[in-house]
């Protein structure tokens, strides 16, 4: 009987997509889910006999094998049994044959060459059918990254745009992000991303077999989002100046950056800060597969030696001492949790993982974090892997201030020790709404059951032994410190203090605010009184002085008293950075020698409205209407609205905005024509070089074409 051969094949993209959750890439080849069935129709020479059965072959990566899982070699039965790759007999008509091919939950994703001969061709070579893209499978109850809520798949695996939240603990601001993980050769450039690294790079066949593990992929993708350590995807920037890239507060999504790397050759692009790092590593992540959503931690440590302790060292004035303070708190911090099971720690540390992109330390050699079980951290136990250690102290490390003399001494400062660590927070599921998870880190500050996990992570980090009647503290591989140093709080000073905003702090005008001091005391007080004020990036690092000023104040018994404060907008226009931030500090020395340090972080405001003037429709141009008020009390001209959208726009959009005078109010209108339907998100900021970019985004719900 003459051979048989394979005249077509019939990848099915549309059934299949729709089974996996995989319609929206729009790749040549079709995409889908390991541990999950996909069908294919084969047209066949002739017609099979009945005992002749095909041969399927997959293979992915470099030299690849069975020993090392990346090669499977499997026959058609009329069932689909067994625990690895599997082939069945859907339907037959003549010299048509549909076949249901299946992975095993636990296959390595990747592209994959398909292949097929039939069973009594034994001398005969495979003939290549195409390739096919394998992706984790969330909706599948055996792959270790399956999540039980489809509501929560919607938005962390399939949702293409996002929230990330920003500003200071007092004043948190949203901030619109295109994941864009669908979009034209964005699936191709995630592969690429492992592909780039350095242990596909020295061993290709071992790092591609190894990609069946979430913690594997995600500690490489981890890696790889920043440049530190290889050619990574983004270049870090903290110095406040962007010259020969992109400012990171000018970045909308992730889409661009991520094709801008590609066209690039794989050049690091420049520049990101923390929410970049941690928007491209969804997209990435979304993409693959695996749930992923973006965590905003507000007055974040970065505690460089690991002893639980954010040091601050301030002069007379309150002002940071950058020589002297290598640890830091910044306003807030941007990192990812993605979900899957922890086959390496057990079962109890499955779910949530904390994986951080931000090249901020070394983990094993490499400027990368995590996957962290959140279990694991808010339970203390930070001797598991990876990096529990940091990120306990980003969300549970006391704050420390330390007055610096001039003879080189250090005293210790009476101030807030428990800021860090605040309103952890993540978009909503299905809303554009803020939640609140910090319980899920940590239990309730100075409630027993914190205390006692504080010390259970403290005797897990630090070896102990006594040294007279003071504890003496080792950090492996680190400095030696005193532990009462650590634990002893400063002398509480009979005094309070607080700055007050007397008036919204917007941008462009004078800011006007008072120091409130009461004493406690039924005793008369003097005080003296050392103001500082700086504009500040969001680490907090300091830019440029503002305020400088000194008072003494004379508080009677149980008296109250404000300190007028005004701050001109010609003092803080030309040093004011990207992130609108300002830090006042005030160092109150009072009589029986009490010190108090009081701080306010300032984020100021802006004004920005989006509304959409009618219903959206596939398809049909819909008006949209944008709002803005020029902020200063000044003429400013060549400033435009830079738009961006999935489902809306194929590139960024830039509208010109006519001369706007002094705090003139003004609305713009265009027009987009959506593409895709559901709920869509549309990002419209005011970019100007006279003041920093106001950003807006609406959510629109997009219905289909009649």
């Amino acid at each position: 009987m003459a051979g048989i051969r394979v005249t077509k094949v019939d990848w099915q993209r549309s059934r299949n997509g729709a089974a996996h959750h995989t319609q929206e890439y729009p790749c040549p080849e079709l995409v889908v889910r390991r541990g999950q069935s996909f069908s294919l129709t084969l047209e066949l020479s002739r017609a099979p006999d009945c005992e002749e059965t095909f041969i399927f072959m997959v293979e992915t990566g470099p030299r690849a094998s069975e020993a090392l899982h990346t090669k499977a070699v499997f026959q058609t039965s009329e069932l689909e049994l067994g625990e690895g790759w599997t082939a069945a007999k859907e339907a037959q008509m003549e010299n048509t044959l549909t076949v249901s091919l299946a992975s095993p939950p636990n296959a390595v994703i990747g592209r994959y060459l398909l292949s097929i001969r039939l069973s009594s061709h034994r001398k005969h070579s495979n003939r290549r059918l195409g390739e096919f893209v394998l992706l984790f499978n969330p909706w599948c109850a055996e792959d270790d990254v399956f999540l039980a809520s489809e509501e929560e798949r919607q938005e962390y695996v399939l949702n293409d745009s996002g929230i990330i939240f920003r500003g200071v603990e007092k004043h948190i601001r949203a901030q619109g992000w295109n994941y864009g993980q669908f979009e034209e050769d964005i699936l191709n450039i995630c592969l690429s991303i492992l592909d780039r690294s350095p242990g596909h790079q020295n061993n290709p066949a071992t790092d591609v077999s190894c990609r069946h593990d979430p913690i594997y992929v995600t500690r490489v993708i981890s890696a790889m989002v920043n440049s530190n350590n290889d050619r990574g995807v983004v270049q870090g920037q903290w110095q406040g100046k962007y010259d020969g890239g992109t400012s990171p507060l000018h970045w909308r999504g992730s889409v661009a950056i991520l094709q801008k790397w590609l066209k690039g050759r794989y050049k690091p692009v420049k520049y990101g800060q923390c929410w970049v790092f941690a928007g491209v590593m969804c997209t990435v992540l979304r993409c693959l597969g695996i749930a992923t959503r973006v965590v905003s931690n507000f007055n974040s440590a970065h505690d460089t030696d690991q002893n639980l302790s954010v040091d601050k060292y301030v002069d007379s004035f309150g002002r940071t001492l950058e020589d002297l303070t290598e640890d830091s708190m910044w306003n807030f911090h941007v990192w990812n949790e993605s979900w899957f099971a922890r086959q390496d720690l057990g079962p109890s540390y499955n779910g949530w993982q904390v994986l951080d992109a931000t090249p901020q330390e070394e983990s094993e050699g490499v400027f990368r974090c995590g996957p962290a079980s959140v279990t694991a951290i808010r339970e203390g136990d930070v001797h598991l892997a990876h990096d529990g250690p940091f990120v306990f102290a980003e969300v549970n490390a006391d704050y420390i201030t330390w007055l610096w003399h001039e003879d080189e001494s250090r005293e210790r400062v009476y101030s807030n020790t428990k800021k860090i660590g605040r309103c952890i927070s993540t978009k909503a599921v299905g809303s554009d709404s803020r939640v609140d998870i910090t319980d899920l880190y940590k239990y309730p500050e100075g409630s027993r059951k914190e205390r006692q996990v504080y010390s259970k992570a403290v005797k897990r980090l630090f070896s102990v032994k006594a040294s007279g009647r003071r504890t003496w503290i080792r950090r492996a591989g680190g400095r030696c410190l005193w532990h009462d140093d650590l634990l002893e709080p400063a002398t509480k000073p009979s005094i309070t203090g607080k700055f007050k905003l007397l008036e919204p702090p917007m941008l462009g005008h004078d800011l006007r605010l008072a120091l409130c001091l009461a004493n406690l005391t039924s005793r008369v007080q003097q005080v003296r009184v050392s103001l500082s004020g700086a504009t500040i990036l969001y680490t907090r690092k300091p830019v440029a002085e503002i305020l400088h000023e000194s008072h003494a104040v004379r508080l009677g018994r149980q008296e109250e008293k404000r300190i007028p404060i005004t701050i001109s907008y010609s003092k803080y226009k030309e040093d004011l950075t990207e992130d609108k931030k300002i830090l006042l500090a005030a160092m109150c020395l009072v009589t029986k020698g009490e010190k108090l340090l009081v701080e306010k972080d300032i984020t100021l405001e802006d004004f920005i409205t989006i509304k959409v003037l009618g219903p959206a429709m596939v398809g049909v141009a819909v008006t949209v209407e944008v709002t803005v008020v020029n902020p200063l009390l000044e003429r400013v001209k060549d400033c435009a609205l830079m738009v961006e959208g999935s489902g809306f726009l194929q590139e960024q959009l830039s509208i010109d905005v006519p001369t706007l005078e002094p705090q003139e109010r003004a609305s713009v209108q265009f027009d987009i024509t959506p593409s895709k339907s559901g709920p869509r998100q549309l990002q419209v900021d005011l970019v100007s070089p006279h003041f920093p970019d106001i950003k807006g985004f609406v959510i629109i719900h997009v219905a289909t074409a009649k």
